[in-house]
């Protein structure tokens, strides 16, 4: 199954994540299929990109957490 989820990066106290579109079956932080966007939870509101509707549309599931980021932005998926 294909499923949309964050993907940890940045510095120490500093987090910084990208959204991404991987197989369920691999390590959260190891190969990815595509980065829809990404989201800061440091920066200013407004400064997350996503765009998950191409990919759910394809039947893609959302993690909670990534459906949580699309709930809280208004980006709705098809």
């Amino acid at each position: 199954m294909v499923v949309i989820r964050l993907q940890r990066g940045g510095a120490n106290k500093r987090p910084f994540f990208h959204v991404v579109v991987a197989d369920s079956r691999r390590a959260a932080g190891k190969k990815f299929i595509e980065r829809l966007g990404f989201y800061d939870p440091k920066a200013p509101q407004g400064r997350e990109a996503l765009r998950v509707n191409n990919w759910t549309g394809k039947g893609a599931q959302l993690s909670p957490t990534a459906a949580r980021l699309v709930k809280q932005f208004g980006k709705k998926p098809a």
